[in-house]
């Protein structure tokens, strides 16, 4: 199995956690892993997804196959309006990142908050 084939749900961490971003991985029960910023994280559970699997054939456990989530390529066209857009870009200038990253890490933000919140 693919590290790089599992689906990753990312959410923030409040400063009480430790702040940063914690990365689970559904389709393998307990495997989680976190990391100061998005990208960390993600390293990170790609480490934890390999060391799940090791440690499931070392003990003969069933490995769950990867949820397969059809046409997401990462990429999609969102309009916003153009204050919205100009803000952004502006926002991620000062942050010193580039505006995709930026987004991307309002939206995890965001569907962390959503997450937590239920």
């Amino acid at each position: 199995m693919n590290p790089n084939d599992y689906p990753l749900n990312i959410r923030p961490l409040t400063e009480e956690d430790g702040a940063g971003f914690l990365v689970e991985v559904p389709d393998l029960p307990g495997c989680m892993a976190d990391g100061d910023s998005i990208e960390g994280a993600i390293k990170e559970a790609k480490s934890a997804i390999t060391s799940w699997i090791n440690t499931a054939k070392e003990f003969g456990d069933p490995i769950p196959s990867p949820t397969q989530i059809n046409n997401c390529s990462g990429q999609w066209r969102i309009r916003v309006p153009k204050r919205l857009h100009a803000a952004l870009a502006l926002q991620a200038k000062e942050e010193g990142v580039s505006l995709n990253l930026f987004a991307a890490t309002l939206l995890a933000q965001g569907v962390g908050q959503r997450l937590g919140g239920k």
